[in-house]
């Protein structure tokens, strides 16, 4: 084996890749043993591939028949020793074990070449079909092919700054967690989501998730024979493969979500306005922040603190002279005594500093991740020469949450209401290999990992195959730094439970994004935590939320934020994302800034935040920025119920609460590419003007009836681009969806605890058949375990009656004002006036 690996790569030199990969001829599937709900296989391989690394020769296969609407297809080694994603981290469906005959899914396979293929059973259409290419399945080199119908729809695979329809002419997906500042388009960024919807029109959406963490390159082309494809090229582990059925786009969402886990529900206070900066001098400038936004009218939620806190950047310390503990305890308190918040920055990276506690705490219960020599690996971040958190040693969550506990005791500490995670790709300023290393660990890296290869014994299950080269793999990912380790941990350092960075990195952050709410829930279990993470990884929504990280104040990435969101609600089950509104890197200007207050307003989460090295951009500082934040934050407060409510319902079922227009129109071809538009919650559909320095914008209003939102106008969409001119700074279009009914609060406040005193008004916006449903969810707006302290309200329009049924158990005494009713005779708009208390159903009859 060893002879021909060698051989192989004497190969490599000569053909390149495609040679490399051309004369693999795959494996025979033998030992077919099938059943009603499951079928298994050996894979054996039919001749020497060893494209980029050693063949693993027996493989093999599962298929099982999960639910009705998913298909779970893995492949991997009879030895067990190719990593696969432990359970804890990313915990596997429960499966039903339904019978194949009654699934929407069918598997079908080719003996020799083995080859397989995934059809509905409802059309006979096929969707993945894996004949064209043999399956190459190598110690740090997987592949996979799969068929693709020409034109493909194709969204998905995170996280990155392309276009939301991906472009499938010569495309490559990098996944592999990076610090990445300035979002640079067709490269890797902060997230790995290896999942892709495929969405055919009156055929149906279907989704693809593959269970895998190391870097990849899924490529879409076409074959010379010009056949589209979409291609898997993995560093390592397993083909561990989820088919969703669907049919509908919200259904795959709500599927998908199934598979990597509900997202958390978030607090009520999260969806107010935030404000951030990195470059905030002291607490005293803070506290004039917060006191010239209240003097300017603009209501503010939450202030947040960057790493300016810390004392020599180093995690939970405060500067003396410019953060003194006692000031910001008094910063903390005026702010809850105003119904306001405040959050704080963490990092991993912990200085390693003699007189440090935090490190001296963490070095004593052995949780820092280890060089092989032994020592704990070390790297540079901001205070420094750091050493990084093993997430996956048995004491690091113990340790983590004594941490946070100490720091952010309410009675001694800062008393914060959430935490914001960053730098967790992890991000290692260290360029060099050398920086900081020991003799025995330069030694190590220069034999690249053969030291790491010594401390094996036995093969250990799903730990990783021995005798890897785990800094440089033959087959290089298009990382965007270059070699795997490049601005990051090292990948050859082994984790606690003798899995590697290799494999484990792309879920580093996501580890420590849990670890954080965990602690934040020992530290009072009653509340939601609130987490913001930078890095992320499939299933990240149980745990955090996300904002898109260092953009820049560019239009260009004003726009490219829309697309970012769309990716994270529908297709990546993260249903608390947004961007740092007005941009973080380089300085905003009026108009644009103006145009992204609005914009942000109708995104889940809405913080301005900016660099050291920008010039201050909060929203009083411009008159348009000022006038724009006010109509902006007014309106979202107005619908922060509305919004909360499809919060709510992606946490429970999955449901995405912001969609691209195709989830709602999925036979319209003219949606399928729409990446300026987007549908907020199921009633409202936001069209910013998207041009630079402009007032005009175009839009698509697909074939149904429409209402103006500011003037409740009708308007037949048609399936048509509408185009509207003079759109003032301070103005975003809106349109209601026709058979929508909308609640809203009859007017804003100053804070979300003000805001939960208001009362409502129903916006009932009747469809083409004259009918129209909403729903309306309230609880306390924190508790974990609402129990059954919440109303589930359901609003029914038939055309001539209203009603609001459901339960009823919040008890509350906000009540309904008034419903107004939207497409009377001549566009008449009909105000029936109440007071309704919400205590139980209500209703009218004309």
């Amino acid at each position: 084996m060893a002879f021909l690996w060698i051989a192989s790569l004497v190969l490599c030199s000569l053909w390149g890749a495609r040679g490399q990969t051309e004369r693999c001829s795959g494996y025979e599937a033998i030992n077919v043993l099938m059943a009603d709900s499951y079928l298994i296989a050996d894979l054996v391989l039919i001749g020497n591939c060893s494209s980029h690394s050693s063949d693993i020769e027996n493989l093999r296969l599962l298929v099982e028949y999960q639910t009705d609407s998913r298909l779970h297809v893995l492949i991997t080694d009879v030895d067990s020793q190719v990593f696969q994603i432990q359970e804890h981290v990313l915990p596997r469906p429960r499966s039903e074990n339904v019978s194949s005959s009654s699934s929407g899914l069918q598997f079908s396979f080719t003996q020799s070449p083995f080859a397989f293929g995934v059809t509905r059973a409802s059309t006979g259409e096929t969707l993945f079909d894996t004949a064209d290419t043999p399956l190459i399945f190598e110690t740090q080199y997987i592949r996979l092919r799969t068929r693709l119908p020409s034109n493909p729809n194709i969204y998905g695979l995170g996280e990155h700054s392309d276009d939301f329809r991906l472009p499938t002419w010569n495309y490559t997906r990098t996944l592999w967690n990076t610090e990445s500042p300035m979002i640079p388009k067709g490269l890797n960024l902060y997230g790995s989501h290896p999942v892709y919807f495929d969405h055919r029109g009156e055929s149906g959406t279907h989704g693809v998730f593959l269970r895998n963490s190391n870097g990849m390159d899924v490529k879409l082309g076409t074959s010379d024979q010009g056949q589209q494809f979409l291609e898997y090229n993995v560093i390592g582990g397993v083909f561990d493969f989820y088919f969703l059925a669907g049919p509908t786009p919200k259904d795959v969402s709500k599927q998908y979500a199934e598979v990597v886990g509900l997202p958390s529900f978030v607090p009520y206070w999260v969806l107010g306005f935030h404000q951030c900066k990195y470059g905030y001098e002291s607490v005293d400038e803070v506290r004039q922040v917060v006191d010239t936004y209240a003097a300017a009218g603009i209501p503010l939620e939450t202030m947040w603190g960057d790493i300016d806190y810390m004392s020599d950047h180093q995690d939970f310390t405060t500067d003396g002279s410019r953060y003194p503990l006692e000031k910001v305890r008094q910063l903390v308190q005026s702010l809850h005594d105003d119904g306001q918040h405040y959050v704080q920055i963490l990092d991993p990276g912990i200085h390693r500093a003699g007189g440090y506690p935090t490190y001296t705490r963490g070095a004593e219960q052995n949780v820092f991740l280890k060089a092989a020599d032994g020592s704990f690996y070390r790297g540079f971040q901001w205070p420094g020469e750091v050493v990084w958190p093993d997430w996956l040693h048995p004491n690091t969550q113990e340790w983590w949450t004594d941490e946070i506990r100490r720091f952010y005791d309410p009675n001694s500490g800062v008393n914060i209401d959430g935490l914001w995670v960053d730098m967790n790709e992890a991000s290692n300023m260290c360029e060099s290999t050398s920086c900081f290393a020991s003799t025995s660990a330069r030694t190590w890296v220069a034999n690249k990992g053969n030291a790491v290869r010594k401390r094996y014994g036995d093969p250990v299950p799903f730990l990783g195959v021995p005798e890897r080269d785990l800094f440089n793999p033959l087959y290089r990912i298009q990382n965007r730094w270059g070699d795997i380790s490049s601005k990051t941990l090292w990948t050859n350092i082994t984790n606690a439970d003798g899995t590697h960075q290799y494999d484990t990195h792309n879920f580093y952050g996501t580890m420590m994004a849990g670890a954080t709410r965990n602690a934040l829930l020992s530290r009072n279990s009653a509340v939601r935590p609130f987490v913001l993470t930078r890095s992320t990884f499939a299933g990240v929504g149980r745990v955090a939320a996300h904002w898109f990280g260092d953009n820049a104040s560019r239009w260009d990435h004003y726009r490219t934020t829309i697309r970012q969101m769309l990716s994270f609600t529908a297709l990546h089950a993260v249903p608390f994302v947004g961007s740092d509104v007005c941009g973080f890197n380089e300085n905003a200007t009026e108009k644009m800034c103006a145009r992204w207050a609005l914009l942000g307003a109708f995104q889940p989460f809405y913080r301005n935040h900016a660099d050291i090295t920008a010039n201050r951009q909060e929203f009083y500082l411009w008159p348009l920025v000022t006038q724009a934040a006010k109509k902006a934050i007014d309106t979202r407060y107005k619908l922060l119920d509305y919004m909360y409510t499809s919060l709510w319902k992606a946490s429970a079922d999955g449901t995405p609460n912001a969609s691209p227009l195709w989830f709602f129109y999925p036979s319209d071809s003219n949606t399928f590419g729409i990446q300026n538009q987007w549908m907020l919650g199921d009633a409202l559909l936001v069209s910013p003007v998207v041009d630079d320095d402009s007032q005009s914008v175009s839009f698509y209003l697909p074939d149904d009836i429409w209402y103006d939102f500011w003037t409740f106008e009708q308007k037949a969409g048609g399936g048509q681009t509408h185009r509207l001119d003079g759109v003032q700074w301070d103005e975003i279009p809106v349109h209601i969806r026709g058979g929508t009914i909308l609640a809203m609060r009859t007017e804003s406040a100053n804070t979300t605890a003000q805001l939960r005193e208001k009362n409502f008004r129903i916006i009932v916006a009747p469809g083409k058949d004259g009918t129209a449903k909403g729903e309306l969810y309230l609880d306390d707006g924190a508790s974990l375990d609402v129990g059954g302290n919440k109303s589930e309200i359901g609003f029914v329009w038939d055309g001539q009656s209203f009603a609001a049924n459901g339960t009823f158990g919040f008890e509350t005494d906000v009540k309904v004002e008034r419903v107004v009713v939207l497409g009377g005779e001549g566009g008449e708009v009909v105000t029936h006036e109440g007071p309704w208390g919400l205590g139980g159903g209500f209703g009218f009859h004309l």
